[in-house]
């Protein structure tokens, strides 16, 4: 071969990460890998997804920094797809493409008055209290007492753990600084989390309720009717045994024989209930109607819930969803809208006849969808490496001048002025230490590329 594969990584959170990685691994065939981002930060979702909380998991930025450290990896921040540079374009100076452009939308309940104000979906508030450049200018009504959140995965649990937590407790983290001060501010005192199915259906994991359940100043509070197991969660655990669901059973019963506790805020979780309507006037919401549901198990003995008719109202001046995502189409790229993710076969983008397009790869919830955690991303793109590496090991890599890094980087450049390297990105996380080691936290973020574009110019300058 007498030249590198040349592969282009769309995306720099953990799926593009671990891509990069099982290419950088293997040594059959020398890679080199070009990154692009359309923020100027990388790491996607571990900084502008993770809780503010969740430090620990944070940690593995440690990794992508050793990844990005490779002496054949380039990282191009503020470099966007379809708007600095076109897929047609990426096939002239790429061999291989892989998307880890992630489930950037979110799905909507499809329930009356969901579009009244106050209803958000969670990933806006969970990208605005992180300080994601999208969601800074959000505004979220913190003046009332009640807010409900729909869903009981894990953005449900941060969305919810972050309106009862003392603030002060997220004062030492590396939340937005707007966000720590709304939040000081906060009238909310009840939250409630609504759940379709019962306690051994829950999406959360055992760690995640316990932190609910040791919050600062707030009470988790079960009604024990809906806490107890039903009859054919009970007939479906005894055919398949689920140790995380038997923690949870126990761990939810215990919560419900404490009662409302004493503590000045609560977090109310109920169990199969649905939302049915958001209810309010003049535009504004103030309340959600839910329906009670009941278990019923299909022909394949997975359970389902089916409402019962009977309703009841719980006053609210907020609501976020957090019932599942969607990716967005990518203008040159297939995309399977029921799906809601780039069509593939083991990670081979496939086109209408669901044949394979060699050269197009895809990793991450883009690949398969909304599931699992950070660290479920690594065999899913070690596989799609593999995939593509297999389709190159016989690739005869001729000469080529547009296929040369100097080639694409010369594009990126002169389609972006203030491009980032990865370089760049240290230079920015620097600042944002030091800053936060000032105010007592982690870091202070930048929240704007604006500001990130001012604060690296200064540090230039300066040097």
């Amino acid at each position: 071969m007498s030249r590198p594969l040349r592969v282009v990584v769309i995306g720099s959170g953990p799926s593009g990460f671990y891509a990069a990685e099982a290419l950088q691994r293997q040594s059959a065939v020398p890679v080199q890998v070009d990154m692009l981002d359309r923020l100027p930060t990388p790491y996607g979702l571990v900084r502008g997804g993770v809780a503010p909380d969740h430090q620990k998991i944070k940690g593995v930025t440690v990794v992508y920094e050793r990844i990005a450290s490779h002496p054949e990896f380039r990282f191009y921040g503020n470099v966007m797809l379809g708007r600095d540079v076109q897929v047609s374009e990426l096939d002239k100076h790429y061999d291989a493409v892989i998307y880890a452009v992630g489930n950037e939308s979110d799905k909507r309940m499809g329930i009356p008055g969901e579009d009244f104000s106050g209803s958000h979906p969670a990933t806006n508030f969970v990208g605005w209290f992180n300080g994601h450049p999208d969601y800074r200018e959000e505004r979220f009504d913190l003046s009332v007492e009640r807010a409900v959140v729909v869903g009981i995965g894990n953005v449900a649990m941060d969305v919810a753990r972050i309106l009862a937590e003392d603030p002060e407790v997220l004062a030492k983290t590396d939340i937005a600084g707007y966000a720590l001060e709304a939040l000081r501010k906060s009238r909310v005192r009840e939250v409630t989390i609504l759940g379709r199915r019962g306690p051994a259906q829950a999406a959360f994991s055992p760690a995640e309720i316990a932190e609910i359940g040791s919050l600062h100043g707030a009470d988790l509070v079960l009604l024990p009717e809906e806490a107890r197991l039903d009859d054919v969660s009970r007939e479906t655990l005894s055919r398949k045994p689920d140790p995380e669901a038997e923690k949870n059973i126990k761990y939810l019963n215990d919560k419900a024989a404490q009662g409302a506790g004493s503590n000045p805020r609560k977090v109310h979780l109920r169990l199969c209930v649905s939302p049915v309507e958001v209810l309010g006037e003049n535009g504004r919401m103030n309340a959600v109607r839910i329906e009670k549901n009941k278990l019923t198990a299909d022909e394949k003995g997975n359970v389902r819930p089916k409402g019962t008719g009977q309703m009841e109202t719980l006053q609210a001046g907020l609501i976020f969803r957090s019932v599942g995502y969607n990716g967005v189409p990518i203008q040159g790229v297939p995309f399977d809208a029921k799906s809601g993710h780039i069509p593939n076969e083991a990670g081979r983008v496939v086109d209408e006849a669901k044949k394979p397009i060699l050269g197009k790869y895809v990793v991450g919830w883009a690949k398969r969808g909304p599931s699992g955690l950070v660290g479920t991303n690594r065999p899913c793109s070690v596989a799609t490496a593999n995939a593509l590496l297999e389709d190159f090991k016989s690739f005869d890599a001729g000469p080529a001048p547009e296929k040369a890094r100097e080639a694409a980087e010369a594009l990126y450049r002169s389609r972006q002025k203030e491009l980032f390297t990865f370089k760049d990105w240290k230079a920015l996380d620097r600042i944002e230490v030091e800053t936060g080691k000032k105010l007592g936290k982690v870091r202070e973020k930048f929240t704007s590329v604006a500001e990130m574009v001012a604060a690296l110019s200064s540090e230039k300058a300066a040097a």
